[in-house]
């Protein structure tokens, strides 16, 4: 939620720190009530306000940071088809009134105002000036009443959203959130391409967010949505239907579930939009899945900078950083990436139960076969799965390998955290990998909530601090500890400047090496490396060898922060049997292998669904025949 200490609730600086939510349909809620579509929803405001309250209400209990008033049409052209233009005034100050008895304290109110409804010249009889008029009009009658920004949503017409922007910036310098609807085409309706579009209306200085809504749904919209970035620096907002609509025995229906919305709003913030609500169709419940979807996704994700952490110094005096035990010291680990040679990880994901027979005999496999440590994730994909820490002490105690423990901070807070890894350090570990970690929504258990204290920068800061012997609150521990300091790197990042970003502050917070995602695209592994040659660290190669066409779907469509392109695609999907589809991803993983291999520092084999022998085949310490059996 936004701030309920933001004094101005001003929507450009809640951008800059959060993803910011919206409501659903307004029209689909008053149709469920009874209203006939023939009739002046806008009307609704000063006949039954206790309806549109009711509907506010509803969105505000989930959870969104804003609420739409009722006038997409109240404004003289739309209203006065339904003689109601004199009561322009009265119905937009009444929705601004009834939306504010609805809002919590850290709710926005948007003003919502939609096209004009009627034809502007060159296309219709109506002059500019006149339609420019009436959204002045509209607009002073909202923002008199109270509203914190206007959202111009659902215009057809470019010209005449430009229009009504240069109309409201010369009345006011509040928020404007303009939003076009486009066709499935990605034409607007007078058949201008988005790009054009996008790029004109994000020129005007008043627009503070730039995007699209109405008219298709969510998957057509993702798809429009990486246009739209390439063509505006400004936020993007995304508001699309619930589908598209059919008719079921005479009524209009949107077929799009709660939890599918919810899935696309995770890959419309993944790919960059800050304002994410829905429209046609959309209902409380839909915006629910939203709000739960996002909010720890956001959260998890949103820092730029590291977090700080207060050093609250309890002794008399400060204590005194010590010397760090040199890395080639930490752990063999540490040693072979200090020495410049090359490093080979195993993934072995912890199993569901606590019988850990399996996970050994793989551990021992990849051991005797040349693996130089284990890499264990720390519940991917929010799954509930045994504790790396433990798996990793069993592991090294009977496999006579060591293991890098994923440590990530979802699950606990900083007091747990940090008493984890000094319990981690006294029973024999030494290799961390810091993550934030998969917010729970992503997992099997989507109503559990996310700790999230800190992020990754930080806590490499706190192992950093426990490595120089003193921990958060500023005292001495002793003897200090002597963790190697691994962290996460995504090559193909949305926003890669941000990744880059990021990575340079985990660097500067002690972090000593790195393992990526999973690379399907080595070129943009290569511009990644090249891009963090100041500060670069020692990396490590993810890799994941496909076991089949839904397999290689399923890592392209599901997997946050993973890009796999067409042609690896397009290759998987000619495979048609189970060895088929395990041999070709064999070969392409060790055609990545060896495309990159000259350029990072090792490599972190997964192994797909438990089956070490297809991660060992990758490195060719097994035949592919063998490994595909």
């Amino acid at each position: 939620m936004v701030n309920p200490n933001e004094a101005s609730k001003d929507l450009r600086k809640i951008l800059d720190e959060q993803v910011v939510l919206g409501d659903g349909a307004m029209g689909t809620l008053l149709y469920e009530q009874g209203v006939f579509v023939n009739r002046c929803f806008e009307e609704i405001n000063i006949t039954e306000p206790d309806k549109i309250l009711k509907i506010h209400q509803a969105y505000v209990e989930v959870g969104v940071d804003f609420i739409e008033t009722n006038t997409f049409g109240a404004n003289k052209f739309k209203l006065g088809r339904f003689s109601m233009a004199e009561k322009t005034e009265q119905i937009n100050t009444a929705a601004v009134e009834i939306a504010k008895k609805a809002a919590f304290e850290n709710v926005l109110i948007a003003g919502s105002m939609g096209p004009s409804g009627t034809e502007i010249e060159p296309y219709g009889p109506t002059a500019k000036d006149e339609v420019a008029a009436a959204f002045k009009n509209q607009a002073q009658y909202l923002l008199k009443a109270g509203v914190d920004f206007i959202l111009l949503e659902t215009f057809a017409n470019s010209e005449e959203l430009i229009i009504a922007l240069r109309a409201l910036a010369e009345i006011t310098d509040k928020p404007i959130v303009a939003q076009m609807t486009f066709d499935e085409n990605n034409k607007s309706f007078y058949g201008k391409s988005i790009e054009e579009v996008i790029s004109v209306i994000s020129a005007e200085p008043n627009v503070t967010a730039v995007g699209m809504n109405c008219s298709v749904g969510p998957s057509a919209m993702l798809n429009t949505l990486d246009i739209v970035r390439n063509a505006t620096d400004k936020p993007i907002s995304v508001q699309p239907n619930a589908g598209l609509p059919k008719r079921v025995d005479n009524r209009t229906l949107y077929m799009c579930t709660p939890e599918y919305m919810a899935e696309f709003a995770k890959r419309f913030m993944e790919k960059g939009a800050r304002i994410i609500g829905g429209c046609c169709g959309t209902t409380p419940s839909h915006v629910r899945e939203i709000v739960r979807a996002i909010r720890t996704l956001d959260r998890a994700t949103r820092s730029h900078k590291p977090v700080a952490i207060p050093v609250v110094v309890k002794d008399s005096k400060k204590a005194q950083p010590r010397p760090v035990i040199p890395l080639n010291e930490k752990s063999q680990l540490g040693r072979k990436i200090a020495q410049g040679k090359k490093v080979i990880s195993i993934e072995i994901t912890p199993p569901r139960g606590y019988d850990l027979n399996k996970t050994i005999e793989k551990a021992r496999l990849c051991a005797e076969l040349g693996a130089d440590v284990i890499n264990i994730p720390d519940g991917p994909r929010a799954s509930c799965r045994m504790s790396p820490i433990a798996t990793g002490i069993k592991i090294e105690q009977t496999a006579g390998i060591e293991t890098i423990v994923h440590f990530c901070c979802r699950d606990k807070n900083l007091i747990g955290m940090q008493a984890d890894i000094l319990g981690a350090q006294a029973l024999g570990l030494r290799n961390l990998l810091i993550i934030t970690g998969d917010p729970p929504k992503l997992g099997e258990y989507p109503n559990a909530t996310g700790v999230f204290d800190i992020d990754s920068v930080a806590l490499c800061s706190v192992v950093r601090n426990l490595n120089q012997g003193f921990d958060i609150g500023g005292s001495t521990i002793s003897p200090a500890l002597s963790m190697t300091i691994g962290v996460g790197a995504n090559p193909v990042a949305v926003d890669l400047e941000r990744e880059i970003d990021k990575f340079e502050q985990k660097v500067m917070a002690g972090a000593e090496y790195a393992i990526t995602q999973p690379v399907f695209d080595p070129e943009m592994l290569l511009s990644f490396i090249k891009a963090v040659k100041k500060f670069r660290i020692p990396i490590i190669a993810g890799i994941w060898p496909f076991t089949s066409y839904k397999n290689a779907e399923f890592m392209a469509n599901e997997v946050p922060g993973v890009v796999v392109p067409d042609e690896l695609l397009k290759r998987m999907s000619k495979t048609t049997t189970r060895q088929q589809g395990r041999t070709a991803g064999i070969e392409i993983a060790r055609e990545i292998v060896e495309q990159i291999e000259d350029h990072v520092d090792g490599f972190a084999i997964s192994a797909p669904f438990g089956n070490v022998k297809l991660a060992l085949a990758v490195l060719d310490k097994i035949d592919i025949t063998e490994a595909v059996a």
